[in-house]
């Protein structure tokens, strides 16, 4: 890759833009920097751009992109790049490095509300009642299955067994990862949930992941389990969902995504007093975090040298 003496810069969101796009760092004179927060916006100056640094980008402005060489996503997950209008010539990069100490937090700290019965205190100081009949359990000695062993999964099995949690894993490739006890092939995914007491969600949204937990899936965790999805929203069939909530055959969720953001109000999962509704927190977007991981790689492309936490396409992350 042979350096560059200039690049143009989109940075897109459809909030916030112009706040990333001031945390853009280069070498003066080197880089135009552009913002948009709507497609109308991009259009105008997407023919010229090199690098597009990027949440939800509209697929539609690819073909307009002619120069465009790389994008790297504000996020972990990168399904909504990886569009059939995406030219094969432009490389693809992701924000690794930042979200698994908050998604770690984020699963423990919902883990730790559920074992030490902080709704049922709440409700009971609000309606101003000593329960001294409920009594808080451990989080030690539970087994989280985390399915999903990339970096942010293996971040949180630290986490989880710094706590005395027993961790099982889920991963395509079954290899081994430190802390985690045993991990499964996804063949074995139904084998996984019947171990878990806290089933964490963290693997990326592919074909095959798609609508991975189902009603089969649902049926084989313990009705004492939770499920906690903080990967994408449609890993879950939300239908199957419902009706094991309904039916008692699970312990509860707690769910940051969703199969379609923001959650209607409409939707049966705000009715639920077991379920943890959180509006695509887990991992919060913070400019100076992602900045540094974008600049890191931007510094890379202009000296010609091979960019950092590249997708693979054809695995799609």
């Amino acid at each position: 890759m042979a350096a560059r003496r200039r690049a143009s810069v989109l940075v897109y969101r459809p909030t916030g833009a112009d706040t990333f796009a001031a945390r853009v760092r280069a070498p003066r004179g080197r880089v135009t920097i552009h913002a948009a927060s709507t497609a109308d916006e991009a259009k105008a100056v997407i023919g010229e751009v090199d690098v597009v640094w990027a949440w939800k980008f509209p697929p539609i402005l690819y073909e307009k992109a002619a120069r465009l060489a790389w994008l790297e996503t504000m996020g972990a997950g990168v399904d909504w790049a990886l569009a059939p209008e995406l030219p094969s010539s432009v490389t693809v990069t992701r924000a690794a490095g930042v979200f698994g100490p908050w998604m770690a937090e984020y699963t423990l700290g919902w883990c730790l509300h559920v074992t030490q019965r902080m709704g049922a205190y709440g409700e009971a100081q609000r309606a101003r009642q000593w329960r001294d009949d409920v009594v808080p359990d451990r989080l030690r000695g539970k087994t989280m299955v985390i399915v999903g062993l990339g970096e942010i999964g293996r971040t949180i099995a630290r986490t989880a067994r710094s706590l005395g949690v027993r961790v099982v894993g889920v991963s395509r490739s079954g290899r081994r990862a430190p802390g985690v006890s045993r991990v499964y092939r996804p063949s074995h995914l139904g084998r996984a949930l019947a171990e878990g007491d806290f089933v964490v969600l963290v693997t990326p949204l592919t074909a095959e992941t798609r609508g991975l937990i189902g009603e089969r899936e649902l049926g084989a965790m313990k009705s004492s389990a939770w499920v906690v999805n903080i990967g994408r929203g449609a890993l879950v069939d939300e239908t199957a969902l419902v009706k094991s909530l309904d039916a008692k055959r699970i312990a509860g969720a707690v769910l940051d995504v969703f199969a379609a953001e923001p959650l209607p109000p409409s939707h049966p999962l705000w009715t639920f007093d077991n379920v943890i509704v959180t509006p695509h927190i887990a991992g919060p977007d913070i400019p100076e975090e992602l900045a540094t991981v974008f600049n890191g790689n931007l510094a890379r492309y202009l000296a010609g040298r091979p960019l950092r936490h590249v997708v693979d396409r054809q695995h799609g992350y």
